[in-house]
């Protein structure tokens, strides 16, 4: 039995001479080169979000691969996945039932937040963090939240984080489960964890729905993403999850992102599991060698090195412009922190270049002194969703203190809000908008 209907059925159309007679209108001419593989939901090419042929058939590979109850493929990055597991859960849990969040969430949870009216509860973890990115919440955490208010059916957590910070899902699991809640997860950085050993997924350590970006860290076109319904999960979700995905989804979804999915199962099944839990070894040693240099690392994530300068006296800006010298091009760089992101797809000897670079890095003596406050949550004024329909307009976060936030400021990349719809500006958000590069906010009027 083949692992890729889909390609297999693309590839069967190509060869077949048929006349185009349907979008898309280069007809298969390479203009860029994929065009060939491109096509739309025609006869026998199954429909993404009522599959019932060979994109049934693909899904259950990844099924298979996860041990999933049911995955479903995004074309539309986890951007749509997120959106579509809130559905889901808002679908089944009814409009009453309230969901809480760590803050670090990406933008994508705000904004299916908005369209589905859900005004989210913010967990904050017990130990402070400077930075947005970071929110290591514990199960303790939790279990406060959801004994505080009994309304809170759903829990959401991002994890990893940004840097590469990993939450105690499993412990996380428990407190939800014991309490009647669902346990949702942002695992958009960790698709790569499920074979990277034994219980490091999300769907391993008793969450009730996740979702993958598998183009982040395995070798997927950007944009592909999977959404996963654990197989401890209420069935409901699992039936349901397609059309409360396709709420937010085009109706033209990418067939080349799903053959790069398809693709990437396949090697997944066929030596990439391996190829992963090298480079993990390989990271690994490379933080030890780091370390031993005077660097300072965070997160505990197994393929991904989040670097602070601040030790050998850079921000981490100042380190991101010395690898770039070095033809070097780092995922993220902030004042303090420098994310790199290897896989077993780069070429052989470029992480020990990116660990010699830095080996090499001339230290200048005096720490570089962090004075960011710490994150905290601003005053509510009213929730996300009526904050984003007033009137509003944009200002100069100088000028912003003491109004109300209509629309969420954040830096891209990360995509974690500084300050969220309704919430109201005071002078430590401003200063840590200004840290993140943000001058300019939209306030209601």
């Amino acid at each position: 039995m083949s692992d890729t209907p889909i390609s297999d059925f693309v590839r069967s159309y190509n060869e077949s001479g048929t006349v185009r007679m349907h979008m898309p209108g280069h007809k298969g001419h390479p203009l860029l080169g994929p065009e060939v593989l491109d096509i739309t939901e025609i006869k026998g090419a199954d429909f993404l979000f009522e599959a019932e042929g060979i994109i049934r058939k693909s899904h259950g590979r990844v099924n298979e691969l996860y041990g999933s109850m049911r995955s479903l493929f995004s074309t539309e990055g986890s951007s749509l996945s997120i959106k579509g597991m809130l559905a889901a859960a808002r679908a089944f849990l009814g409009a009453d039932a309230k969901f809480a969040s760590a803050r670090n969430c990406h933008r994508a949870f705000l904004n299916g937040c908005i369209l589905l009216g859900i005004d989210p509860v913010w967990i904050f973890p017990g130990k402070t963090s400077t930075s947005v990115c970071a929110s290591e919440v514990t199960p303790a955490d939790v279990a406060r939240a959801l004994d505080a208010d009994p309304m809170i059916k759903a829990v959401y957590i991002t994890s990893p984080d940004y840097f590469g910070n990993m939450s105690d899902i499993r412990g996380i699991a428990e407190v939800c489960h014991s309490r009647g809640a669902l346990l949702l997860v942002d695992n958009a950085h960790g698709a790569y964890l499920k074979f990277a050993g034994e219980g490091l997924h999300p769907l391993d350590l008793g969450a009730d729905i996740c979702c993958d970006s598998a183009h982040k860290t395995l070798p997927a076109l950007t944009g592909a993403s999977l959404l996963h319904i654990s197989k401890g999960a209420p069935d409901w979700l699992a039936e349901h999850a397609a059309a409360e995905m396709s709420l937010f989804a085009s109706t033209s979804p990418s067939y080349v992102i799903m053959q790069s999915i398809e693709r990437c199962m396949h090697e997944l099944k066929n030596g990439l599991a391996e190829g992963i839990r090298d480079c993990c070894r390989q990271v690994s040693e490379c933080r030890k060698r780091l370390v031993a240099a005077g660097f300072e690392l965070i997160g505990d994530e197994p393929m991904k090195l989040t670097v602070s300068a601040a030790a050998k006296g850079y921000t981490g800006e100042e380190l991101a412009g010395y690898l770039r010298e070095h033809n070097i091009e780092p995922e993220y760089a902030d004042r303090l922190y420098v994310v790199l992101m290897p896989s077993p797809f780069n070429r052989p000897g470029e992480l020990l270049a990116v660990t010699s670079a830095l080996e090499a890095l001339p230290g200048r003596g005096a720490a570089v002194i962090c004075d960011d406050p710490v994150i905290t949550v601003p005053k509510k004024a009213m929730s996300p969703r009526e904050a984003y329909f007033r009137p509003f307009s944009r200002i100069a976060v100088e000028e912003a203190e003491g109004r109300v936030c209509a629309r969420t400021a954040m830096s891209c990349q990360p995509s974690v809000p500084v300050i969220a719809g309704g919430e109201v500006f005071d002078k430590k958000i401003i200063k840590i908008l200004k840290n993140y590069g943000i001058f300019f906010a939209d306030v209601i009027e």
